[in-house]
């Protein structure tokens, strides 16, 4: 936004903030959220605290250092009411789970390691966050943040204490801190139609067995090598000859891979489908849908150990799924591939549909970091990161809210809702 545009939202933003920042007691505070959220949105290469304080009239940039780096409000309720309003305004069709990186030069910044850098596609030094997204076709927003706490972190003191990160927070692998803040975020209240993700997570077989204890349905990317058996597949009990151990029925062919059983099925075999419309017309490719039951050692021990809890004895047959499968124009062979675990009639429409619908939050990181400064925080600190983190999903929000918004202000549009929690989820 320009100087003007954000002059002309400033009633609105003032509602918003109200209500958004209801749980950070003081008043000042509010007013520096008020602040901090117009340096935010307002034009400008740099979102740092200096150039922000430095373009606003009212900037005062001890005072901003302040209220995120030393300030002690808590960005958990912040979040929360942000959630509570925007879930219900975008009408989410997915949640999407993701992580995004944060180059840094040094070592001292909290969380900060040689590690797989998104934003640069190499090794570097950076700093990565797991994100969930409630997204739809038309618009999405962050729901929930978490700092990924690399091993070299763990049991460094000198490092935590100058960062302040708090003594119960270690290293925890990125899919289980996705399932925390998808816990967290059921305990709003809320929980999501259905979970997308891309391989980093979808290969993981601990990952979906997480999300279907927890009852939540998924669409994730795997990467062709992940191996499954065909649904009509049935494991047989070897000989037992009355010594020792009973043996368990096993499964007697060897299992495909995603790459393989699709690649077989032959182009025929494959629709086309338009799942939305791009900037430059249709979307469209050509896919498959077959029922699977994903192989190997860590997805068999989780299905055993999930039959043997609940019925006391395990038959030797894995869950079974959906593999959805893409071979687009021109390409030799499929290219991507997905596992859901969505009933099996659903139409492939709607599976492509959802397995295609990450983009959203593709549009989402761009607005966060090249309009709203994400990547900008110079701070160190474990709260300050926290502190920056939330108040950027706040600018984010209102702006999402703005843009949905009718043209003129009615009893019910988001910027004169009043604070009530919401019930939907």
């Amino acid at each position: 936004m320009d100087a003007h545009e954000v002059s002309r939202a400033r009633v609105k933003l003032g509602l918003f903030v109200a209500d958004v920042f209801a749980s950070v007691p003081r008043k000042d505070q509010r007013a520096k959220g008020d602040c901090y959220l117009r340096g935010l949105m307002l034009d400008g290469r740099r979102k740092s605290i200096q150039a922000m304080a430095e373009r606003l009239p009212d900037g005062n940039e001890q005072n901003l250092q302040q209220f995120v780096n030393q300030s002690t409000w808590d960005p958990v309720p912040v979040r929360r009411r942000i959630a509570q309003r925007m879930v219900p305004l975008i009408g989410p069709d997915a949640w999407a789970i993701d992580d995004v990186s944060f180059p840094k030069d040094g070592r001292m910044s909290v969380a900060v390691a040689p590690q797989y850098c998104g934003a640069l596609g190499k090794q570097a030094n950076c700093q990565v966050a797991v994100s969930v997204h409630a997204v739809s076709d038309t618009a999405s927003c962050p729901l929930q943040w978490r700092l990924f706490m690399p091993e070299e972190w763990a049991h460094d003191a000198e490092r935590r204490k100058k960062t302040e990160i708090p003594p119960e927070v270690g290293h925890r692998e990125k899919w289980r801190l996705a399932l925390d803040a998808i816990d967290e975020l059921a305990g709003w209240g809320m929980v999501p139609p259905v979970i997308v993700a891309d391989a980093g997570y979808g290969q993981n077989a601990d990952f979906r067995d997480g999300l279907s204890k927890r009852g939540i349905n998924y669409a994730v990317a795997v990467r062709s090598d992940v191996t499954v058996h065909p649904h009509d597949a049935r494991p047989t009990a070897p000989a037992w000859s009355g010594n020792g151990r009973k043996p368990q029925p096993r499964y007697r062919h060897r299992p495909l891979s995603v790459a393989a059983l699709a690649l077989s099925r032959g182009r025929g075999a494959f629709t086309e489908v338009t799942w939305r419309q791009g900037s430059r017309g249709p979307m469209r490719s050509h896919f498959l849908a077959v029922r699977v039951r994903p192989a190997g050692i860590r997805a068999r021990r989780l299905a055993q150990a999930a039959a043997t809890a609940k019925e006391g004895c395990w038959n030797g047959v894995l869950p079974e799924v959906t593999l959805l499968a893409e071979w687009p124009a021109g390409a030799e062979a499929p290219t991507d591939h997905w596992l859901a675990d969505l009933p099996a009639d659903t139409p492939i429409a709607e599976l492509v549909r959802l397995a295609k619908i990450r983009w959203r939050i593709e549009h989402d990181y761009r607005e966060l970091k090249h309009g709203l400064g994400l990547d900008h925080f110079e701070g160190r600190s474990w709260n300050g990161w926290h502190h920056h983190v939330t108040l950027v999903t706040a600018a984010h929000a209102f702006v999402t809210e703005q843009r949905l918004a009718p043209k003129a202000d009615t009893a019910d549009s988001p910027s004169t809702r009043p604070s009530t929690p919401s019930r939907t989820c």
